[in-house]
């Protein structure tokens, strides 16, 4: 797979409203081991600023808008999420960094892995690093 991609969540819904639904290899490449989300962010707050050795991420932003800086140490992208049935995927080892949110934004993040410390890179420079040795 790719560092990232916007998958389409397809949303299921009638008159009532609608409802998506998260499934390993529909809309979500990998078994979810982990769900949190990101509420209350100032507009000039970033959140992130991290790569992660093993985790995979989807970022489905629930409510407004934010954007995402994607770096996956040789090319930088510039994403913004602003509707609840579309998913922003990331691979292992992508620096993120999620700003500009909106008024009562909502960022929702799934991950194919439970949170260990230990495998997060929060030095840019350490991350460049390890890119560079790969």
């Amino acid at each position: 797979m790719k560092d990232y991609e916007l998958i389409d969540l397809h949303s299921l819904g009638d008159d009532r409203g609608q409802l998506i639904v998260f499934e390993k290899g529909v809309n979500c490449p990998f078994d979810v081991k982990r769900v949190f989300y990101i509420f209350d962010t100032k507009y000039d707050m970033s959140r992130g600023c991290h790569a992660n050795k093993n985790s995979e991420f989807l970022l489905v932003v629930i409510n407004g808008s934010c954007r995402v800086k994607i770096d996956n140490g040789k090319e930088q992208s510039d994403v913004l999420l602003n509707r609840p049935d579309k998913g922003l995927y990331l691979n292992k080892m992508v620096w993120k960094e999620m700003y500009e949110f909106s008024y009562n934004a909502v960022l929702m993040v799934l991950s194919n892995m439970p949170y260990h410390e230990e495998e997060y890179i929060r030095d840019y420079d350490k991350f460049k690093e390890m890119i560079k040795n790969a």
